[in-house]
């Protein structure tokens, strides 16, 4: 009977691990941010973005590709060129300042008043997760081909 048990145990643990491999780019871009928000490693707006870029200390930058103005997401663009920084877009600012905690969260756990953001940096990753090693190796494979 107790090997009945190690087998059931085994194979929920084989269940979840498939379910974590098969983590999409945003959903670990999403919790990356909030890793990184928790121990204080997000910079959020232009201009604690440029200092973080500027400074050399950013590891990572998102860009909302929704971003009106030519000039922010040139200067955004230049720095992480500049700095050898990896660059991810992401389709909406509101997507973006929700993921960075721009927003009220509810009773509900639901996300409210959302506060658009057009760029954040990531200068401290936080917490070694699974997320982040799924990140990472995208970002090595974008590299790679490039």
């Amino acid at each position: 009977m107790a090997e009945d048990e190690v087998m059931k145990d085994g194979d929920e643990a084989q269940a979840t691990e498939v379910e974590v491999q098969e983590m999409s780019i945003l959903d670990a871009l999403k919790e990356v941010l909030k890793k990184a928000l928790i121990h204080g490693g997000l910079r959020r707006g232009l201009r604690e973005v440029a200092k973080a870029l500027d400074s050399r200390e950013a590891k990572l930058c998102c860009l909302a590709k929704d971003c009106d103005n030519a000039e922010y997401s040139r200067l955004v663009r230049a720095l992480c060129d500049e700095g050898g920084v990896h660059l991810l877009m992401v389709d909406e600012g509101k997507q973006l300042g929700e993921w960075a905690g721009l927003c009220k969260i509810d009773k509900d756990g639901e996300a409210t008043k959302v506060v658009r953001c057009s760029a954040a940096a990531v200068v401290d990753f936080g917490e070694d997760t699974h997320a982040l090693a799924v990140l990472l190796n995208y970002l090595k494979k974008q590299q790679a081909e490039s």
